[in-house]
């Protein structure tokens, strides 16, 4: 119980438009999109959810992610614990501002 309070709590500050009703916001840079969007779960490039998938190097290598493409694949297809980002809600310009935000901040 106390995991999920901590997790709602986390995630109230998160805009989630399929759930909440937000606008999708366009033409910010990544890092704005991340903040938005994935820094709730992912603050510093850790992981609150799974804490062996942070976005730091040494996870990606062991979670097979190689490239930003791949970062806006698992954005789309996510495994679990982790919300799926469609392009209605970060279309790919900016999914791809977000994946290179990541691997330049977080490696």
């Amino acid at each position: 119980m106390k995991k999920e309070l901590v997790l709602l709590f986390m995630l109230a500050g998160t805009c989630f438009p399929a759930i909440s009703g937000c606008e999708r916001q366009t033409g910010s840079s990544g890092e704005a999109l991340f903040q938005q969007h994935c820094a709730a779960c992912h603050p510093n490039g850790g992981n609150t959810i799974n804490p062996r998938k942070t976005l730091h190097a040494k996870d990606f290598a062991a979670n097979n992610i190689k490239s930003p493409g791949d970062i806006v694949h698992r954005m789309r297809n996510p495994g679990t614990g982790m919300p799926m980002f469609s392009r209605n809600v970060i279309p790919d310009k900016d999914a791809y501002q977000v994946a290179h935000y990541i691997f330049s901040t977080f490696k």
